[in-house]
């Protein structure tokens, strides 16, 4: 094997080394984006629930907020599992 298929090896080898760490890079941020989305929608349910409970709003005012925010963390869990409990 001559210097230039060794160098072109060691180039594919490299590159294949570089693509399996941004995939696995770009695997670990959009599970982090995931999580923050649903964390927010977690907060937006716990807000809409307490404004709910301390008079702020009638049930029949949040009612399609909560089913809004009740469908998208169910789109998650069917995309990531379970939220934590």
């Amino acid at each position: 094997m001559g210097l230039a298929d060794n160098l072109r090896a060691s180039a594919e080898a490299g590159l294949a080394k570089a693509t399996e760490v941004a995939n696995t890079g770009q695997a670990k941020l959009d599970a982090v984006q995931a999580k923050r989305r649903a964390d927010g929608l977690l907060h937006d349910l716990g807000a809409a629930v307490w404004a709910e409970r301390c008079a702020r709003v009638t049930e029949a005012d949040n009612a399609k907020r909560v089913d809004r925010i009740a469908e998208d963390l169910e789109r998650y869990e069917s995309d990531y599992g379970a939220l934590p409990s």
